[in-house]
């Protein structure tokens, strides 16, 4: 019996990919984009418009979404591009971009390791981007990195959280996304800081984004899912990893999180089998890619009720 529906967006083009040692070609990124697509995966960040010297992997953001858009299988999808700075979301929307993810942050110190400016001056570029992202009809999901610890600065206050998420959806952010970017929270931390969102803000405008650092990913996503949240950040075949941010290993894979949610009753429109052929095609083409913690027990499961 289906309990509810549960987004699950991919962000393995784009944060799985960053830090792997393979610099894949957008060609190749883009029949990553296209096997999460045939599974039926629906919300997928497909790339990113920074400096290619800083990440060489996102180098070509362009081409991916060009390529992708022109695929009659991603009609009716959102697919995301993270902009950085006003130069970036000038050439997203030159791209044709109509979804951007901004990254604001817990501390100041990921803000300079990251864009090499303080928090508030981040705060202060990421709100100018909304207002422009408004007036072009833009789709604009805010993100807070390290939301729970940095790895510069340590313990992020749940207070400081609470606050810039509610000053950026009441700026006009479509979505306003929870980031444990280093993998550090707990399953009581996670309930505790999203039942206080939930409480304070519209439950279909806050989504999750955690890493399996301790492998504590998917305890995190059953947390936030009971306070409310039905929306995740996954990648597949647990890519991941922020360059700039020592210790952050790979996200929570999304076929764990998807065979999570599918046994718990929840509708997420995707197909686990397409999903292992997607995360197959990961392994392929990086070499690196760890696949999910279920992915032996999903291949063999399959087989049998195939």
């Amino acid at each position: 019996m289906t309990v509810g529906n549960v987004i699950v967006n991919d962000v393995g083009p784009r944060d799985g990919l960053q830090s792997q040692s393979k610099i894949l070609s957008p060609d190749q990124r883009i029949l990553l984009v296209k096997a999460l697509l045939e599974s039926g995966v629906r919300h997928i960040e497909v790339g990113a418009f920074v400096s290619p010297k800083a990440v060489p992997a996102m180098a070509g953001s362009d081409e991916v979404l060009t390529g992708v858009q022109s695929d009659p299988a991603a009609h009716d999808t959102v697919l995301t591009v993270l902009v950085p700075n006003a130069r970036g979301y000038e050439l997203a929307k030159a791209a044709g971009a109509r979804s951007i993810c901004l990254v604001l942050y817990g501390t100041d110190g990921m803000a300079r390791a990251n864009v090499g400016m303080s928090r508030q001056q981040a705060e202060s570029v990421a709100a100018d981007i909304i207002q422009q992202a408004l007036a072009d009809g833009v789709r604009v999901t805010s993100t807070i990195a390290v939301a729970f610890e940095c790895p510069f600065d340590g313990p992020v206050e749940s207070s400081l959280v609470i606050d810039l998420a509610g000053r950026f959806l009441e700026l006009g952010s479509d979505e306003l996304c929870i980031a444990d970017t280093i993998g550090a929270a707990n399953p009581r931390q996670v309930r505790i800081l999203t039942s206080s969102l939930v409480e304070s803000y519209d439950s279909d405008r806050l989504s999750c984004h955690f890493h399996d650092t301790r492998a504590m990913g998917l305890a995190n996503v059953f947390a936030a899912m009971e306070s409310g949240i039905r929306k995740f950040d996954a990648s597949i075949g647990g890519m991941g990893g922020c360059p700039f941010a020592p210790g952050a290993s790979g996200n929570v894979a999304t076929e764990d999180v998807v065979m999570m949610m599918e046994q718990m009753g929840y509708e997420t429109g995707i197909d686990l089998a397409g999903l292992l052929r997607a995360a197959d095609l990961a392994r392929q083409l990086t070499g690196t890619a760890p696949g999910g913690r279920a992915g032996i027990w999903l291949k063999r499961h399959l087989q049998k009720s195939g």
